[in-house]
């Protein structure tokens, strides 16, 4: 049985923020209940040792977060989580403080700029720093703090807030950050014990409708990881917003015949020989970064 790095799972594709840098879904919306979120912890649990919580959606507003850790756990499987940060607080962050299978946790620290919002800025940092600060002192939980927002190539992106958020974050950690450096370095910053800030480029996501067509492409869809909807849909990667690559449902065919799949086949070769197969994967930016 292969393995795979990383399976992401998309536990609902609601959110509670607006994000201006987020393709959204025409999905319909919905939460994943606890029979089905177990049933697919069963299946992917052969093939990988970590599950992220993430393609759309916000994860830490699902009611039945803490049974799925417990699950995740129970089947030894690690866990990755990617949050807007807004609701590290209170009930959530207990919840993910206490957890045993809670491996990381990364924060969009950009939403706040992409968003009209009723809360300032320091409120949102402030939260979220207290939350890294307790997630540090647990000694087993990676916290990354994300500013990917940089600009790249034609995409300008939302980082007029970068020097107040790198303020802010000083403060509360009581260090000297320059974003210069990370730039020219490419590294990440070390805030505390497991605890870091990453800048990254903004990506468009990738869209069918797009006036581009680039084959030469190489990505780690079906090689290091495959993603798998709300509804049960499986995709090569965390970047199929809509369910395009559709390449079986988890519910209705096994999880191995799904991989095995002339289609998933095909893709891999594809990108093994640095082309892209897929419409969608031809018109991915973010695939270009390989």
């Amino acid at each position: 049985m292969k393995k795979y790095k990383r399976v992401y799972l998309e536990i609902t594709n609601i959110c509670n923020l607006n994000c201006s840098f987020c393709p959204k879904t025409s999905r319909e919306k919905r939460y994943m209940n606890i029979e089905e979120f177990e049933f697919i912890i069963n299946q992917i649990k052969g093939y990988t040792n970590y599950v992220n919580l993430h393609v759309m959606g916000e994860p830490t507003m699902h009611k039945d977060l803490k049974v799925f850790l417990d699950i995740a756990g129970k089947n030894n499987l690690k866990v990755n989580i990617t949050t807007n940060g807004t609701l590290l607080d209170d009930e959530v962050a207990d919840t993910l403080l206490k957890s045993d299978s809670l491996n990381k946790i990364s924060v969009s620290l950009h939403s706040f700029e992409a968003n009209e919002t009723n809360f300032t800025l320091d409120e949102y940092l402030n939260k979220i720093a207290v939350f890294a600060k307790k997630a540090s002192e647990t000694n087993k939980i990676i916290t990354a703090l994300r500013l990917w927002n940089l600009d790249f190539g034609g995409v300008k992106g939302q980082n007029s807030l970068n020097d107040k958020i790198v303020s802010v974050l000083e403060q509360n950690f009581d260090v000297k950050i320059s974003l210069e450096d990370m730039i020219k370095t490419n590294k990440d910053f070390k805030l505390a014990q497991k605890t870091f800030l990453q800048l990254a480029n903004k990506f468009e996501w990738p869209d069918i409708s797009k006036d581009m067509d680039n084959e030469k492409v190489f990505c780690y869809g079906l090689r290091n990881q495959f993603a798998i909807l709300v509804d049960g849909t499986v995709v090569p990667c965390c970047l199929d917003n809509q369910g395009q690559i559709n390449l079986g449902n988890i519910f209705k065919t096994s999880l191995k015949d799904i991989l095995n799949s002339e289609r998933a086949k095909n893709i891999y070769e594809g990108f093994s020989n640095r082309k892209a197969v897929e419409d969608l994967c031809k018109r991915c930016q973010y695939a270009q970064r390989f």
